[in-house]
């Protein structure tokens, strides 16, 4: 499947999906994931590790964290190279007050947003989609 750079197909063909669980960032110093930890995402900074993963693996492992997250796919095959994509969620999302942490993977497009909001955020992106149709 080829990756999409059309913005107006990125758009109307993303297709959000709202991942099951509670998810939190987190960050280990030592650079070493705990046993029982499965991050959905991981990015070495000069200060650690930073993780997102299930808030209840972060608890057993004894990680903190102040920030609880909805995870949001956007299923559509985004280029890596595509323009405008993440600056036109953002701004969709900027105009409800929702804050948005995206991750972007080979495939697709991944937003952590605040947990409670979660469902709020992917209607307004399911509109942002049928406008761009």
């Amino acid at each position: 499947m080829t990756a999409e750079r059309d913005l107006r197909t990125l758009l109307s063909g993303m297709r959000p999906v709202w991942n099951p669980g509670r998810y939190v960032f987190t960050t280990v110093p030592d650079g070493v994931v705990p046993d029982g930890a499965h991050p959905v995402v991981a990015v070495t900074e000069s200060e650690g590790l930073t993780l997102v993963l299930p808030e209840a693996e972060a608890v057993r492992a004894g990680l903190r964290y102040d920030y609880v997250a909805g995870w949001i796919t956007l299923r559509v095959h985004s280029a890596l190279d595509a323009v405008g994509f993440t600056a036109a969620v953002s701004l969709a999302l900027t105009d409800v007050g929702l804050s948005c942490n995206v991750v972007a993977g080979f495939h697709h497009d991944h937003l952590f947003v605040p947990y409670d909001r979660a469902a709020e955020a992917v209607d307004v992106l399911r509109a942002l989609a049928t406008e761009s149709g």
